[in-house]
Parts: structure tokens; sequence; C-alpha cells
């Protein structure tokens, strides 16, 4: 007879399945439910769009107390001779991992802020020793498979690594929209890619050979999400040392491209020799020399780089080789790339502007973030979510009067469908712009070619009428940011033009400005 009985191993595949599933998906209800069964909790149970809750949630507090409690009793019987079949004895594994994982979440959150505050991760981990005893009776049990010393210290450099991926993704990617809640899940799974089982066997030593590209609008978090990424990749522990072999908190290198001329931007990512251009007076070691094996270079506004220097990443990419400006030796990268762009890389392939093959290089991973617009429409409540979490970062303690201040001028001096085509970043100077003047002003921007394109599609009758009544109420909404005011000029009701709205059309639009050209307040409402 088995040492799980039939109720018992239920629970702990469900507990199995919970285990490596990506906490940001709706999967992670559904195997919370299957194992709480009557007692799951449905008030707040995705807290993933709960700005408050995470991991704190009842839900999880129960599960992880039953799972202690039946690894315990299951550690005990095995260590007596239970008898059991394999599969019973790979899940009562996954089991004692979770349960390990939870017994010591605290004592990583803690080291990740002392790590944050004062870049000490590879000083002594004290708590290893409580771990190691806690793993030697939990998995070092009769008839398991063997676990030797290294592998239990890379199964605590995993827990670690997911405790870091959990509190970069869910404590700075804000938003309690689906949009952004979807935004998490992507970005879990750049880290950990969809197979977390084969991520722990083979590749979380392997990803920095997978570049991440991050696509959207500007200001909606780009940066943020490579910073995550970033900040979360796997750390080897050293047992001997009872110590983390690197410092992760300063590992991550952010160059913006589309500030620095050509020139420069060689000199930052790859180094020069002293005399190799005028003005360089002395030896200068590049970005991609100083990262560590474990760091990241992040490249924002990759789609603005000159085709020669795309060609000298590409060989980065491809043999991780480069030489400094004005060298012959060839020098290593070991680090990982991530790319960041507002433009339409595909499109630039094709007109020539941007090599394919580079391309074709920097998207085996994929991410794209929200516009601010997509979070409104799925909850309007986000607005007051994102400007509570800016006036925190601006004042501190009176964090809700100024963001009540800011939602009441909001609500009285723009239209309840404002586009905010600035995103995030727009939002926040608007609370500066109230913080200090008691009003904002959303900026002019100059038509582009938005209108002639359709007319062009047109002339060419090369539109079926839905699709006519699409891109015309998307180019009107574009230029005017409101549904309502888009309703009122074509004479179509406001629901209908939200449901008509091409997202993937207004985004190229607000690429290339067309948007918000004709916005006027709204009269203020006594």
């Amino acid at each position: 007879m088995s040492f799980l009985t039939q109720r018992k191993r239920a629970f702990v595949a469900s507990i199995s399945n919970l285990a490596y599933c990506n906490p940001f998906l709706p999967e992670r209800i559904e195997h919370e439910r299957a194992a709480l069964g009557d007692e799951f909790i449905e008030s707040g149970a995705d807290w993933n769009v709960h700005a408050k809750l995470g991991d704190d949630h009842p839900n999880v507090q129960k599960l992880a107390r039953d799972s202690d409690a039946l690894a315990t009793e299951l550690a005990d019987k095995l260590a007596r001779g239970a008898a059991g079949g394999d599969a019973d004895r790979r899940l009562y594994e996954d089991l004692a991992l979770f349960v390990l994982y939870h017994r010591f979440r605290a004592d990583f959150e803690a080291l990740i802020q002392r790590g944050e505050a004062s870049r000490a991760e590879s000083s002594r981990v004290s708590f290893f020793d409580r771990y190691q005893q806690d793993a030697d009776r939990l998995l070092r049990v009769r008839g398991m498979r063997p676990i030797d010393e290294a592998e239990l210290a890379h199964l605590f450099a995993c827990f670690y690594q997911i405790r870091r991926a959990f509190h970069h993704i869910f404590g700075n990617i804000i938003g309690v929209s689906a949009p952004a809640a979807r935004f998490r899940a992507a970005v879990w799974q750049s880290i950990f890619t969809h197979d977390m089982r084969r991520y722990r066997r083979v590749l979380y030593d392997r990803m920095a050979d997978f570049t991440t590209l991050i696509t959207g609008p500007s200001g909606t978090g780009k940066e943020l999400a490579a910073r995550a990424i970033g900040l979360s990749r796997y750390v080897p522990f050293d047992p001997d040392r009872r110590a983390f072999t690197e410092d992760v908190a300063g590992s991550f290198h952010a160059v913006n491209l589309s500030s620095l001329s050509p020139t420069l931007i060689e000199s930052e990512l790859f180094g020069h020799r002293r005399g190799s251009f005028t003005g360089a007076i002395a030896d200068h070691v590049g970005r991609l020399e100083v990262c560590p094996p474990l760091g990241t270079v992040f490249l924002d506004e990759i789609g603005d780089l000159d085709p020669a220097i795309q060609l000298k990443l590409l060989r980065v990419l491809q043999q991780r080789a480069f030489q400094r400006v004005g060298d012959t030796k060839d020098r290593l990268f070991h680090g990982k790339i991530i790319a960041a762009t507002n433009r339409d890389l595909a499109e630039q392939t094709r007109t020539g502007r941007f090599r394919e093959d580079f391309y074709y290089r920097l998207c085996s991973d994929m991410i794209r973030t929200p516009a601010l617009y997509e979070q409104l429409r799925d909850s309007p409540k986000e607005l007051g979510h994102l400007v509570l979490f800016i006036a925190r970062r601006l004042v501190g303690r009176d964090a809700e009067a100024l963001a009540a201040e800011v939602e009441r001028f909001i609500r009285q001096s723009l239209d309840q469908d404002y586009a905010w085509p600035g995103n995030v970043r727009e939002l926040e100077q608007c609370v500066r712009n109230v913080l200090i003047r008691k009003e904002y002003r959303p900026p002019r921007r100059e038509p582009d070619r938005g209108s002639d394109q359709l007319a062009d599609a047109i002339r060419s009758a090369s539109l079926s009428v839905d699709e006519l009544i699409c891109r015309y109420c998307t180019l009107v909404y574009a230029r005017t940011g409101s549904f309502l005011e888009t309703a009122r000029r074509i004479g179509l009701d406001r629901r209908t033009v939200k449901s008509r709205i091409d997202a993937k059309l207004l985004d190229a639009l607000r690429r290339q400005g067309a948007t918000t050209t004709s916005y006027r307040p709204a009269p203020r409402r006594s």
C-alpha cells in the first residue's frame, strides 16, 4: 500500500502543479482551488491584480501550513519504510521542495532587502545551515533518490532566484489591470521559460544565450521589465563559503542608445584604446567588458542604432566576441543582452533600416509592454492605483492627500476618456505638475500621415466596410484622445467606438506622433 492515500495524492498533485506554474497566470488560482477544495477563499484570490496582497494571501498561507504538516508526516512514513511507487515519490519530492521554499521565504526576502541596501549578498548566509538540516529531513529519507551537497546548494540558489524574481516583478511592475497582470506573467516567463522543471534541470545557467527584446510605446515600463529580468538571474551558491558567488545589485548596466552619437555608443559599449579617436586621452573599458558573467547589459532604443554598430553587436550575439575601438584584441562578453524599442523593427527590416540578421538574433524572446490606455480600458481603477504609487515616490507619507488632489483635477479638467499618449511617464508628469502648479496641460502634437494612409487605402479599394470603420474610429480617437469626442464627431455610439479601436494601429499612430492633436480640456464641473 502506498504512503499516499487517494485524497492526499490529489492534494500533493495540486501542490506539484502549483510549485512549477507561472504565479502570475490564472492557472495558479485553479491549482490553489484544486488543493484547498471547499476551504478555498475566493476574495482576493487573484492577488496578481491586488496591489497589497501578493503571496501573503490566506490561501497561500493555508497551503504552506497544510503542505508543511503533510510533508513532515510523509517523511516519517518513508523513514519507517513505507511503500510507494516512483510517481508518488516524485510527487512527494515536489511537495518537499514547496515546503522548503515557504519555510525560508521570509529569510530570502530579508536577504534581498539587505543586498539592495548594502550589496552584501556575497557575505555569509547564516540560514543555510537550517535549510540544510530541513532538506536532510525532508529529502534525504529512505527510498528517495540520492541528493548530494551540490544539488542541495543548487536548490537553495533556485529558491533564492524565485524569491528575487517575485520581489522585482511584483514590487516594480505595478498595475491592477489584466494587461498589467499579463505583463508580469510575461516577464516571469522570460526569466524561467514556460517549463520550470526543464529550467531547473538544464537552463538555469544558459539563459544568457537568449536575448530578450522588449517592445511597446514610450513610457510603458520597458526598463522596469529589463531590470526585473536582469536582477533575477540565477546566482550559484557556494556551500563551503556559505555565500552566493556574486552580488546582483550592481550587475545591471543600462545604456540609452538614442542619447549618444555612434562614436560614443561604440566607446560606451565596447571601450576604446587611448588615441583611437580625438578626445580618447586614456584607455576606456566599455559596458560589455565591465559586465560580469551573471550581469546584464540593457540597450534601450535599439531601433535607433547605426547599421555599422548593429553589425558589431551581431558578432557579440553570435560569437560572444568584441574589440575595443582602436584595438585588435578579441575580448569575450559573458553576460546577457536585453534590448528595447518603441519602433516596429520587423517593418524596419523590410525597409532596410534595420539588419534582418541582427533582428532575428534579438527576438528569441519578446515581451510587449501594455499602453496605459489598454490598462485603463480594462480597469478604470488602474488610474487611481498608479497615481497613488507615483505620489508615494514623490511625497512619502503625504501621498494619499496628493493622490486625491490629482484624481480630483483629472476628473474635473481632463476628459474621462483621455488617452494618455505619453503613458505612465505622462501620468507622472501630470502628478508633478499638479503638485507644483495645481494643474496639468497635455502637450499638443503635430499631425502625421495617418489620414493620408487611410486615404490611400480607400483610393486603392482595399478595405472592407468593417476595416474602414475600425481604421477611421482609431484615427479619430488617436487625434482626440476621447471615446466620447470620437463618437460625437463620427456619429456613432461611444461603446461602438470603443469596441472598434484597433490597438495595433493605435500604437503605430502613437509612435508616429499622430495623437491628441486637437485635444481640448473638458470644462470644469462644479
